[in-house]
C-alpha cells in the first residue's frame, strides 16, 4: 500500500509541476482561431514528454530507497555487508565510476542500479539474493548493475521515454483537431468534443505504442549489461551461471517505477512486447554468443 500510495502521489506532483511550468511559459496556448501553433504544441509537448522522464529520473534514487526500504551499508562492519561493498567498490574502479551507494531490501530475488548521475548511483541487492545465490553468482548481478551505471543506462531510457512522451502528446492533438475541425466540421473558436475524446484515445493508443518501443531498448540494454558483467569478472560463466539460476526463481513484483532497473522478470506471450527484460533463455544464449 505505501509503494502504491508513494507511486500515485509522486506522478500527481510531477503532473502538477509540468502543469504550472506550460502554464508560465504560456505554451498550453497552443489551440487558437487561426488553428493549431505548432510551434507552441510542440512546446508543450516536449514539457510535457521530458520533463515527466527527467523529473522522474531526479527523483529516482530516493524514491527507490523510499518505496523498497533499502538498507544503505557502505559503512556497515557486518561482514557480509562487507564483501558487498567492496565488491562493488571493485567493478566501479574497473568501470571508470566513483563507486555507488550499496543498499539492501528485503524481498523476493532481484536487484537493481538506479540514479540521476553516473557518480551518484544506488546498487542495491534484495535479501532473497543473497539467500538463493552463490557469492560468485552474486557477484555477476552486482557487475550487471554496475554495467547499467557505467553505460549510463538510467539517462539513456529517461531520454528515450522523453522522446516518446513528446512524440505522443504532439500527434495525438494533431489527430484530435484534424478530427474535431475537418472530419466533425467544428466552426466554434474553441476545441469542441471530438478534440478531447479524440485526443484521449490518440494518447492511449500511441501510449502502447510507445511502451513497446521503450521496452524493446530496455531489453537491448539488458544484454549490454550482461556483457558488461562478464567484462568485468573477466569471464561470462559466472553470469551465465546467475542468469540461469534466476531462471529458476520468482523474481518477485518490484515497484512500477522500479521494474526496468531490476536484474529480473518474467515476460511471457504478448506481454513481451512491453517487457523491459527479454526471456532468461534469450539472454544466456546471447551472453554465450559474445566473445
Amino acid at each position: 500500500m505505501k509503494r502504491i500510495f508513494l507511486f500515485l502521489m509522486t506522478n500527481l506532483g510531477v503532473m502538477l509541476v509540468l502543469g504550472l511550468a506550460v502554464h508560465l511559459l504560456g505554451l498550453n496556448r497552443f489551440l487558437t482561431a487561426n488553428g493549431l501553433n505548432l510551434t507552441s504544441l510542440l512546446g508543450f509537448a516536449m514539457v510535457m514528454g521530458f520533463g515527466g522522464a527527467f523529473i522522474s529520473l531526479l527523483i529516482s534514487k530516493p524514491m527507490a530507497k523510499w518505496t523498497t526500504g533499502v538498507q544503505i551499508i557502505n559503512q556497515s562492519n557486518d561482514t557480509t555487508h562487507i564483501w558487498l561493498v567492496t565488491t562493488v567498490e571493485r567493478f566501479a574502479e574497473k568501470a571508470g565510476i566513483a563507486t555507488p551507494e550499496v543498499g539492501i531490501y528485503e524481498g523476493a530475488p532481484n536487484a537493481f542500479a538506479t540514479g540521476a548521475f553516473k557518480n551518484s548511483a544506488l546498487v542495491a541487492v534484495s535479501t532473497g539474493l543473497l539467500q538463493s545465490m552463490s557469492r560468485e553468482e552474486v557477484e555477476a548481478v552486482i557487475g550487471h548493475e554496475v554495467a547499467h551505471v557505467a553505460n549510463g543506462d538510467m539517462v539513456t531510457m529517461a531520454l528515450i521515454q522523453g522522446v516518446m512522451n513528446t512524440f505522443v502528446v504532439f500527434l495525438s492533438r494533431i489527430v484530435g483537431y484534424f478530427v474535431d475541425k475537418i472530419v466533425l466540421r467544428n466552426q466554434n473558436d474553441g476545441p469542441g468534443i471530438g478534440y478531447y475524446v479524440t485526443t484521449i484515445v490518440m494518447d492511449l493508443l500511441l501510449g502502447v505504442v510507445a511502451a513497446m518501443i521503450v521496452a524493446w531498448f530496455s531489453r537491448q540494454r539488458e544484454f549490454r549489461a550482461d556483457a558488461g558483467a562478464a567484462q568485468l569478472m573477466g569471464r561470462k560463466q559466472p553470469m551465465v551461471n546467475a542468469l540461469a539460476r534466476l531462471g529458476g526463481l520468482d523474481p518477485g513484483e518490484m515497484p512500477k517505477a522500479m521494474q526496468s532497473m531490476g536484474i529480473s522478470s518474467r515476460p511471457g506471450g504478448m506481454m513481451a512486447l512491453f517487457s523491459s527484460h527479454p526471456p532468461m533463455e534469450e539472454r544466456i544464449a546471447r551472453l554465450q554468443q559474445t566473445a
